[in-house]
């Protein structure tokens, strides 16, 4: 009846529950260590158990003809069951008389590691549990790093089944020395190192007449007097941008800005800036799905704001408070991954990084060290990271992006590694590169040094043309009429014997982007085209491009991988461009010819069409 009313208590109303601390823990260790025996002896032993379930799982193994283990009250997936080891990452709650537990029994088996990370990414803090008789293991001392990597500090190491060694307290005293000194060179301190049989429940809730030499604190006792980390809420606004959704129906002009609060609290009235772009503007309401119109929001909420003045935002920008500290942004980022993929990790093969709301193109630039997590002895040189393998990286995008270093906003400072569609990877910031230069300088500069040019010069071509090279590149808003625009623009100066062409998307998703995935791969298509404008522009020719939506570093990185080509920029629309004017501005295309004549205009004022008469 006691356990009954305890379930009741556990899963009642989100209001009670809300007066009381709540803590994530996660449970980790060798594979049959006895992680999920010392779980599901928790919710045993507190009563957090549905009424009949103990009841329940020990008949299923009379049934079956198999002995009762306490990890079968945790284990309720069939694969679980069927192989004897936690595949996934289960959860479970229980509460002592100080607080309540989201539990996590993270799988130990090495190729499940995935798994034990996803499950330890959530958790405040950990138990880690080793055999006594089995010692310290190889996943053990890699648990042990994980747990450090991933910044979680609040760690007690549980030395399970101190039964079969006879309750030895030289065996427990010889794994505490080994595991200590492993443990301090990660820089890890673990609170306590608790002797235990969860079996039989020694030192679980209660101390143990079996180890009267241990005068120690239990399990039970240990979790509560873990410490309850700041309040998200309490922390520096953070907001990654999901979507930008925009509504037509009925005259609703408003663009709201879609994502869930990772940290801090926000008010309408209140200024926010977006990293990387740097724009700003205040917040004009705080949009929730059919609830009643609030004024404020704080963390673990998916809203949706608007803004006082419209500016232009992407998904994958950072939205912080003016006033508080700011996230880091940059290209270049200094990070602490642990590798799972099929493959090696190699350098300058492309991948794509998740950060926050971010979705970006990544390539691995070096490798400072590689870490065996087993033995915590490091290697230099490396050209690859293999399967399994810890290391300390410099990775690099094409474009800024906004981030944290993870000790300070774990949220916004992880980040997972796709590869061929699969997680593949994750890691931690720790630092923030600087540096003058970017990749895409870093390739011109190569391309230059070993580009064989022909004996023909730039301004022979324009001699022989009549005319100066140029990428001619027209922006603005999708769907504003720009690729009617260029095309005329081109038939009218071919019509008056330039060598100029168009190229449009189609052309280039016929020809040399077709092994392109255009689901996500804009910032590879904006780079060929960059490519390909620099061979046109190379050769004296006017090449007329669109591109939609581009903000201020896209238009830098195609402005770029023209060079020595020029790049000119007309813009229709509202103007997007912090860095940089366009080289003209039309507000509304109106008359298509009116148009062409203010471009032809521009042009010639700027020498690429010299003999254009006005």
């Amino acid at each position: 009846m006691q356990g009954t009313e305890l379930k009741k208590e556990v899963v009642a109303s989100s209001g009670s529950r809300a007066k009381r601390d709540q803590m994530n823990i996660v449970i980790i260790g060798h594979v049959d260590h006895g992680k999920s025996t010392v779980v599901g002896r928790l919710l045993a032993d507190t009563g957090s158990l549905p009424q009949g379930k103990l009841a329940q799982v020990k008949a299923q193994c009379e049934r079956n003809a198999r002995p009762f283990e306490y990890a079968f009250l945790l284990d309720a997936l069939q694969d679980e069951q069927a192989q004897g080891i936690t595949i996934d990452s289960a959860r479970c709650f229980f509460k002592s008389a100080s607080r309540e537990y989201i539990i996590i029994d993270a799988p130990g088996h090495i190729e499940f590691l995935k798994n034990m990370i996803s499950g330890a990414a959530r958790a405040e803090a950990a138990l880690l549990v080793i055999d006594a008789k089995e010692g310290v293991r190889e996943n053990s001392r890699r648990h042990g790093y994980l747990l450090g990597m991933l910044g979680i500090k609040q760690v007690a190491v549980c030395v399970n089944k101190l039964d079969l060694v006879g309750y030895d307290k030289g065996v427990f005293d010889a794994i505490v020395e080994e595991y200590s000194q492993f443990l301090a060179k990660t820089g890890m301190v673990p609170k306590a190192f608790i002797p235990i049989s969860a079996r039989y429940g020694d030192n679980m809730i209660r101390l143990s007449e079996n180890m009267g030499w241990y005068n120690g604190v239990t399990v039970l006792g240990t979790l509560d007097g873990f410490t309850k980390e700041l309040s998200l809420r309490d922390k520096v606004f953070r907001m990654p941008v999901q979507d930008v959704y925009k509504f037509t129906a009925q005259g609703d002009d408003r663009r709201i800005i879609a994502g869930r609060i990772e940290t801090g609290a926000v008010s309408v009235g209140e200024e926010v800036v977006f990293y990387p772009s740097g724009k700003s503007s205040r917040i004009a309401s705080i949009e929730e799905f059919n609830v009643p119109v609030k004024q404020s929001a704080f963390a673990g909420k998916s809203i949706g704001v608007t803004l006082e003045t419209q500016i232009y935002v992407v998904p994958g920008e950072l939205m912080a408070k003016s006033g508080q500290a700011g996230p880091k942004t940059g290209t270049q980022l200094r990070a602490n991954i642990f590798w799972l993929g099929k493959h090696p990790l190699l350098g300058h093969k492309r991948y794509k990084m998740k950060l926050a709301g971010a979705q970006v193109p990544v390539w691995l630039k070096s490798i400072e060290t590689v870490l065996d997590a087993s033995e915590l002895t490091t290697e230099s040189n490396r050209q690859q990271i293999e399967r399994h393998e810890v290391a300390q990286c410099v990775f690099e995008t094409l474009k800024p992006v906004a981030f944290d270093l993870a000790p300070d906003i774990a949220q916004t400072g992880r980040f997972v590694l796709i590869d061929n569609y699969e997680i593949a990877g994750g890691g931690i910031i720790t630092d923030q590169i600087e540096t003058k230069t970017s990749m895409i300088a870093e390739h011109v500069t190569r391309r230059s040094e070993q580009w064989q040019r022909s004996n023909i010069s730039a301004p022979q071509r324009a001699a022989r043309y009549g005319q100066r090279a140029a990428m001619v590149l027209i922006t603005g808003d999708a769907g504003t009429g720009k690729a009617q625009l260029a095309k005329a623009l081109e038939t009218d100066l071919f019509a008056g014997s330039r060598a100029v062409y168009y190229l449009g998307l189609s052309n280039s998703l016929l020809g040399v982007d077709s092994d392109i995935d255009h689901l996500g791969e804009r910032d590879e298509y904006l780079r060929r085209l960059g490519e390909i404008a620099h061979l046109f522009t190379d050769a004296g020719i006017v090449l007329i491009t669109t591109a939609s939506d581009l903000d201020d570093h896209e238009l830098e990185m195609l402005a770029m991988l023209n060079k020595p080509g020029d790049t000119v920029v007309v813009n229709i629309g509202p103007r997007r461009f912090n860095s940089r004017e366009p080289d003209l501005q039309i507000n509304d295309i109106g008359s298509r010819e009116d148009v062409i004549i203010k471009i032809k205009e521009m042009l010639s004022e700027q020498k690429y069409l010299p003999e254009y008469n006005l």
